[in-house]
């Protein structure tokens, strides 16, 4: 009696899993940004502005957000992207997280 083993998947499988990494890298994922208890409103408008040049207007509405809502999709992009925008945030000592696009908070 013998047993074969598949060690490849089938094309269908194979196209199937093809068709999820390519769905996945063409959503759109957001950077949000949180508010906490630790930075000053002034400081938070202040990081938008210098690191992703938004004008003062703009960085001063996205800080109002965070501040009365609790948190801002303040950027949008492949996750790649969004993911190193985190941690830029992180440097400057926000907290951010990456979310898929369209979910809700």
């Amino acid at each position: 009696m013998s047993i074969s083993v598949a060690t490849e998947p089938s094309q269908e499988v194979a196209g199937q899993t093809q068709e999820r990494e390519d769905a996945s890298r063409l959503t759109p994922w957001n950077l949000v940004v949180w508010n906490d208890p630790v930075n000053l409103m002034s400081y938070v408008s202040y990081v938008f502005q210098t690191y992703f040049g938004f004008s003062e207007s703009k960085a001063e509405a996205l800080m109002m957000q965070v501040h009365t809502e609790g948190r801002s999709i303040v950027a949008q992009g492949s996750k790649e992207s969004v993911e190193q925008h985190a941690v830029a945030m992180h440097t400057f000592g926000l907290w951010a997280t990456v979310e898929r696009s369209g979910q809700d908070g």
